[in-house]
């Protein structure tokens, strides 16, 4: 090899490694290994698909590395402004940059030795065109179920096979295991199509409704479906209910007569529109005057907050945006907190933008996700999705939406990266210098205060759109209605009198309790025992639906005890209520009402979730009640109500932002009401009616709200006033974990001072069998001082690691937890 140059390369591998590797170029590798491709190598006796990151000629080591095995890619999987992104995300969030990786790409671009494939439903009927490899491990795959990577390695004989899995996973023959445990099914709705004899011409329409002459009903169904569908072709049966007022029995009439056929199709309102492209509504007066306040602000900031209230029509002046950020040929990256809670807002942006617009969530299989994410890399115009989508290889990223801003799901928690969507989001446009809107009804405190000092530019929307009204927000003091004896179950006499008034009035209602199951405990009335997690310090919850009671932090769960298992005693009491309850009490006190719930336990699946919104747009749905879901991204136009069962659980959680939350979740619920000509109402019952954010929920009082609150996090100094890290100690010896804990807090305080707070237990202080602790660091706004800070914190995390039998000792490092 003397007198020839050795080519070596730094691969990142999606592990939790603190550093690349450095790998060797074979010579007949030379030509193919480029920045952003994969390549196969070894590490500890397995092989990774790792992407090759930067490269050298001459590395002065004394060990001789190893070869890369193979190049799996002709091309580049990402771009050189996406590395650098990650660099920062694992800079400013204390981590490493293969925990980036690993979170950042689809995982159908991921390969390892321990990776197990599958046969897709295309790859039977392809068999008999693949050729050489391709044909051997398709055979192999399709008549063993799966195999892994090994397996496939000694049917070729060969080591380097990746490049053949890479194949067959472009042609969408096989999947990966892991990914089809998250795909789910497209929602089925019934459809209707006139009958083939009733359909050849148009007289027969006309003896179609010769059979239909007795029954006015029919008549106009028939009717509805013959304007909806000029061609006689499949149309929902919802379609024909909404315009006609026809039900299913009249509809079934119709396929008995053999007038219609009928068949459940599947369809996905997220994924495709199936609606025709729609123009978009002119903008009123206000939205006029606040687009042209956007675009001013727009010559001086790069990020804009819109302030805007519930209902007051954020969603058309993004589209406006949208329109013109594509007219430009760039691309528009929309935000927004969850993805299946969403179907409305994605189904209002696909009837004007269609084809256009790729939604990309963690819920898509693994092949759709690499089709979405190299098409980002080709310039897509429009993608919608939750924090993951900041990760998407864009060409020419012009706008960012950062819809409902404030929500606390843009924050990851597990895994690591412990990225905020928001911020991240917020670095990324300065890669691009494209430009960001933040919007929302209830700005978090950190964006309105750099609105305030003039970081980011502030453009407010006061009024709903059109003729829609904000609702009438009214206080039913709990005290005073127990005391004087006008509580039924969880209702005062106001509220289910409010709700009977919706009801007789056909209009809708919404009941807000942010808890799921039937009650939070179970106690002995003898012995005062409760039902507690074995692996959780917390109390187990009922589930009546599912005769359980569970946890719902680490998911034990065991059938509902009869009898106490200290004392014996049968009296079992079931103290508080959840949603289940509150549907359950419901029912008994107005047994003609159609009522439906949505919490996790309801909605855990896309489908399920879009069927309870379904049947509640449709109006089938009398009262509907949820958790926190029913706050987000929905626009119901029959709500008359809106009631907030109790609003102390979440007034008094143990966390400094427990009043931001509670201001936010009561405006958001509270928007639901009244988002159409007639004015809503909305029901707050609380124990502590004087409380000041109920107060200023009360009279929609934004500005006092936002005064106080910046005062008082600036006088006992919490964020938006400083910067904090949340360090979390986890063990399943508490004693170990203690001693870990005070540990760091001393070598920390020893430099930081009162910088530090704790360690502390917190409110739950043992979950999934391991014991918790936790120590806050207080950081000032500097830079300089921030990066001193999480460097001491590495410092120290390495030093406790390398300690005898500190190995096992978990230690994170949150940084804007």
């Amino acid at each position: 090899m003397k007198g020839t140059s050795k080519r070596y390369v730094e691969v990142l591998l999606p592990l939790a490694l603190a550093q690349s590797y450095t790998y060797a170029v074979p010579e007949h590798l030379k030509e193919k290994v480029q920045f952003g491709v994969r390549v196969e190598v070894a590490l500890n006796r397995k092989l990774y698909a790792g992407l090759a990151v930067s490269f050298h000629d001459d590395i002065g080591l004394e060990i001789k590395p190893k070869d890369i095995i193979s190049v799996i890619d002709d091309r580049p999987i990402i771009l050189e402004y996406q590395y650098t992104f990650w660099q920062w995300i694992a800079r400013y969030y204390c981590c490493t940059l293969g925990e980036v990786m690993n979170v950042a790409l689809p995982s159908g671009l991921k390969l390892n030795s321990e990776t197990k494939v599958v046969a897709s439903q295309l790859l039977e009927d392809q068999l008999a065109y693949l050729e050489d490899d391709e044909g051997m491990v398709a055979d192999a795959i399709f008549n063993n179920n799966e195999l892994g990577i090994e397996d496939i390695r000694t049917i070729l004989n060969k080591k380097t096979v990746y490049p053949v899995i890479k194949s067959l996973l472009d042609k969408e023959l096989i999947f990966i295991r892991e990914e089809l445990k998250q795909k789910y099914k497209a929602k089925t709705a019934d459809f209707v199509c006139l009958s083939e004899i009733h359909r050849q011409q148009d007289k027969d329409l006309n003896e179609a409704l010769e059979l239909t002459k007795r029954s006015e009903k029919q008549t106009n169904a028939l009717l509805a479906y013959a304007s909806l569908s000029p061609a006689y072709e499949w149309i929902s049966k919802q379609s024909i209910y909404k315009k006609s007022g026809a039900d299913a029995s009249v509809i079934n009439a119709l396929v008995k007569k053999g007038i219609f056929l009928k068949e459940a199709r599947q369809v996905s309102r997220i994924e495709d529109y199936l609606g025709k492209a729609q123009s978009l509504k002119p903008l009123s007066t206000n939205q006029e005057e606040a687009l042209k306040a956007i675009r001013k602000s727009f010559q001086d900031h790069r990020t804009t907050l819109l302030f805007g209230v519930t209902g007051s029509g954020k969603t058309r002046l993004y589209m406006e945006l949208m329109q013109e950020t594509i007219d430009r040929g760039e691309q528009v990256l929309f935000l927004i907190p969850e993805i299946a809670l969403t179907t409305q807002l994605v189904q209002r942006l696909q009837a004007i933008f269609g084809k256009d617009i790729g939604v990309y969530h963690s819920r898509l299989n693994q092949s759709k996700r690499v089709e979405l994410y190299q098409s980002a890399m080709e310039g897509q115009s429009i993608f919608v999705g939750a924090r993951s989508s900041i990760f998407l290889p864009f060409k020419n990223l012009g706008l960012i939406i950062v819809d409902e801003e404030h929500d606390a799901s843009y924050k990851q928690s597990e895994p690591s990266p412990r990225y905020q969507g928001r911020d991240t989001a917020l670095y990324l446009s300065k890669l691009f210098n494209a430009k960001v809107i933040l919007g929302s009804a209830t700005p978090s405190l950190e964006s309105y205060q750099n609105a305030l000092d003039d970081k980011y530019g502030l453009v407010t929307l006061h009024e709903r759109y059109g003729e829609a009204t904000l609702p009438a927000i009214e206080i039913v003091d709990l005290r005073k209605k127990y005391k004087q004896g006008l509580m039924r179950a969880m209702f005062s006499d106001e509220l289910l009198s409010a709700v009977k008034t919706a009801l007789n009035n056909k209009e809708q209602v919404l009941l807000f309790q942010n808890r799921r199951g039937y009650s939070p405990t179970i106690q002995c009335t003898l012995c005062n025992w409760n039902a507690e997690c074995p692996n959780c310090d917390v109390s187990l919850t009922t589930h009546k639906y599912f005769q359980q009671i569970n946890c719902h932090y680490c998911g034990y769960h065991t059938k509902i005890p009869t009898q106490c298992p200290q004392c014996g005693n049968t009296h079992l009491v079931e103290l508080g209520f959840g949603t289940e309850k509150i549907a359950a009490e419901l029912s008994n006190l107005l047994p003609g009402a159609t009522i439906k719930r949505m919490d996790y336990d309801t909605a855990k699946t896309k489908a399920q979730y879009e069927d309870i919104i379904y049947e509640f747009e449709q109006g089938e749905t009398d009262v509907l009640v949820g958790t926190q879901m029913i706050t987000k991204g929905l626009d119901f136009d029959n709500v008359a109500l809106v009631g907030i069962l109790l609003a102390d659980k979440i007034l008094f959680f143990p966390d400094f932002r427990a009043n931001e939350r509670a201001f936010q979740l009561f405006t958001q619920v509270a928007g639901r009401a009244g988002r159409r000509a007639k004015k809503g109402k909305v029901l707050i019952q609380t124990f502590n009616p004087e409380h000041d954010v109920i107060q200023e929920t009360l009279g929609m009082k934004y500005g006092k709200y936002y005064k106080r609150e910046l005062e008082e996090r600036k006088m006992f100094l919490y964020p938006p006033s400083v910067r904090l890290c949340k360090v979390t100690i986890k063990h399943k010896d508490f004693k170990r974990t203690e001693a870990v804990a005070n540990e760091i807090a001393k070598k920390l305080r020893a430099q930081l001072g009162n910088r530090i707070i704790g360690p502390a237990v917190p409110g739950i202080s043992r979950i999934r069998g391991k014991y918790i602790q936790q120590i806050m660091v207080k950081m000032e706004k500097d830079w300089s001082k921030i990066q001193q800070i999480k460097a001491l914190l590495h410092q120290t995390k390495r030093y406790i690691k390398a300690l005898k039998n500190m190995s096992t000792v978990q230690i994170i490092i949150d940084v804007d937890p």
